[in-house]
């Protein structure tokens, strides 16, 4: 059985046949024991050595594989790390934005959070179709047209919900009219179903921004921002 076997592992030419190799050996695992002496001397083609045995030919496989695998593992850390770090960021904002005792003050601690990650400041601009802003309302300065914001949505989002980069003259003026300087800023649409106004980070470095950064953090800050300015604000 086994001489037919053997037989059919070449094909009709008399060359072996690489399928029936490998069945063979599937089907035959004792073969490497039977065969430990003659497989220790036999070599494989290596692109920088020439040739290498077949021992060390696994053994650099499984090297190749604890490579890998540490790399995925170190990958896995920082992602544990970065969500570490996110998690503690957003609680400390939620805790200290939880206790504000006037718009005012919420707005500054918004602030003071923002220049904890470097940043110059923080701005909250609010849609005048979505929250009531008339009178006796007296923060004007948050009220913004949707109108006018359209422009900017179509331009910097497309199907986004934030835009990070430089603005131009004219979004700057719309959108921070009392900032000094905007060198890039983060633009993110606020709520739930991101069409209650816009919560922006300022940074005085027109690099920090880019439009490939993750928005983890401000997916979460956008998403809670205007359940917390309902204290103070109601939607229209």
């Amino acid at each position: 059985m086994d001489s037919q076997q053997d037989t059919a592992v070449f094909a009709p030419s008399g060359e072996p046949d690489e399928a029936a190799v490998l069945a063979y050996l599937k089907a035959h695992p004792d073969f490497f024991i039977r065969n430990a002496a003659q497989i220790t001397d036999m070599t494989i083609p290596h692109p920088v050595k020439g040739a290498v045995s077949l021992v060390e030919w696994q053994l650099g496989r499984q090297r190749e594989r604890i490579g890998t695998l540490t790399d995925d593992l170190m990958q896995l850390m920082i992602q544990a790390h970065e969500n570490e770090y996110l998690f503690s960021r957003l609680l400390k904002l939620l805790a200290s934005l939880s206790a504000a005792t006037s718009l005012d003050d919420f707005s500054e601690r918004l602030n003071q959070w923002a220049k904890g990650l470097k940043l110059s400041h923080a701005k909250i601009r609010l849609f005048t179709d979505s929250w009531r802003l008339g009178a006796p309302f007296r923060h004007q300065d948050l009220a913004l047209s949707r109108a006018h914001f359209e422009t900017v949505r179509l331009s910097r989002f497309g199907d986004r919900n934030h835009y990070l980069g430089q603005l131009t003259a004219p979004e700057i003026q719309l959108l921070l009219p009392d900032s000094a300087f905007v060198g890039s800023a983060s633009v993110s649409m606020l709520g739930g179903q991101h069409d209650l106004g816009v919560v922006i980070f300022v940074s005085r470095d027109k690099h920090h921004y880019q439009k490939d950064m993750g928005t983890a953090m401000l997916d979460q800050v956008a998403y809670f921002l205007p359940q917390l300015l309902q204290r103070w604000v109601e939607l229209a």
